[in-house]
C-alpha cells in the first residue's frame, strides 16, 4: 500500500490563486462598450464533431473601436462560428461577408449592463465554488494523513485553520474583484 505523504499546504494555496486569475480571464471577455480581441476568448464552436475554442478557428481582430473582425480558416465552420457567437449571451450579431466575420459592438443600454453585472455574477460565484472544493480537497487529505498517522491531531488543526485563511482570502479576492468588474461595467 502506497504511503500517505504528509500535505503541502503551498500546493492548496497555488490551486485556489488560479481560480482567481481564471475569474480575470472569464471578466476579460466581458465587454464594457468598447472591442476586445478577448471579448470572443470564451466562445466554443461546434467545429469537426467536437467543441473547439473559437481562437482554433479563426483569427480575431479589432480593426477599429466598435468592431471586432474573425478571419474563419475553414469555409465549412462559418455558420457554427456565427451562430456560437449569437448564441453566447453577449449581445453580438455578427455580419458574414464570406469567410470573415464582422462583429459590431454596440453602446451598452442600462438594461445590457445589468445583464453584464449577473454574468460577472456567476463567473465570479463559480470560481468561489471552485475555491471551496479546492478547501475541501486539502481537508479531505488532512484528515487522510492524521488517520494514516502522518501528521498529529495538532497539526490537523493548525493546517485546517490556515487552509480556512487561504480560502478566506481567496474569497476576499474574487469579490473584490467583482465590485472592480461591476463599477467598470456600470460606468457610462
Amino acid at each position: 500500500m502506497a504511503s500517505t505523504e504528509k500535505p503541502v499546504l503551498a500546493t492548496y494555496k497555488g490551486r485556489m490563486d488560479k481560480a482567481v486569475a481564471a475569474l480575470k480571464d472569464e471578466f476579460a471577455s466581458l465587454r464594457t462598450g468598447r472591442a476586445s480581441a478577448s471579448l470572443l476568448d470564451q466562445i466554443m464552436v461546434d467545429a469537426y464533431g467536437s467543441t473547439t475554442p473559437l481562437t482554433q478557428v479563426g483569427s480575431v481582430s479589432v480593426p477599429e473601436p466598435r468592431s471586432i473582425s474573425v478571419s474563419i480558416w475553414d469555409r465549412a465552420l462559418v455558420v457554427s462560428v456565427e451562430k456560437a457567437i449569437r448564441n453566447s449571451g453577449l449581445g453580438l450579431n455578427p455580419v458574414v461577408e464570406g469567410q470573415n466575420l464582422r462583429i459590431p459592438i454596440p453602446p451598452l443600454t442600462e438594461e445590457r449592463r445589468k445583464d453584464l453585472v449577473k454574468v460577472a455574477g456567476k463567473y465570479a460565484e463559480s470560481q468561489k465554488i471552485a475555491v471551496r472544493n479546492v478547501r475541501r480537497d486539502a481537508n479531505d487529505d488532512l484528515k487522510k494523513a492524521e488517520k494514516d498517522a502522518v501528521i498529529t491531531q495538532d497539526e490537523l488543526k493548525r493546517m485546517e485553520a490556515e487552509i480556512q485563511k487561504f480560502t478566506d482570502e481567496a474569497v476576499k479576492r474574487i469579490d473584490e474583484t467583482l465590485k472592480t468588474k461591476e463599477q467598470e461595467i456600470m460606468q457610462v
